[in-house]
């Protein structure tokens, strides 16, 4: 992770200055984390504490609301977003060698017409 991302990532804040820097009431905040859109740390007391990325998230979660988005199309964006960043990351991982070997097979069917239905067998034949 890079430096900047470290430190929007640290959780500093606690939940009367996320209120002020994003208009929002504490019930709000809270709603947002039961619904699994936020994810505050914990402080030694048991405190919420809020990062950047997490304000940042809330700022658009009223965006979203102010657009006239509801809370289950809200989480589908973020559950979408997500999907991406995993996809994204595995993008980036190299091949297994089950991954070459699965490829590699696949492609052989391919090639040899074994993956084709013949055109005298039956739909029945192939469940």
């Amino acid at each position: 992770m890079r430096e900047k991302e470290l430190r929007r990532s640290m959780s500093v804040f606690p939940i009367g200055t996320v209120m002020k820097l994003t208009d929002l009431s504490a019930r709000q905040i809270r709603y947002y984390e039961e619904q699994d859109l936020i994810h505050p740390e914990r402080s030694e007391g048991n405190r919420r504490m809020y990062s950047l990325n997490d304000i940042d998230t809330l700022l658009e979660i009223k965006d979203y609301l102010s657009d006239g988005l509801n809370m289950a199309g809200i989480k589908r964006v973020y559950e979408m977003k997500l999907s991406e960043e995993k996809a994204a990351k595995k993008k980036n991982q190299p091949l297994t060698d089950g991954d070459v070997r699965r490829i590699l097979h696949d492609e052989m069917l391919a090639q040899g017409g074994f993956g084709q239905q013949s055109p005298f067998q039956s739909n029945s034949a192939r469940l």
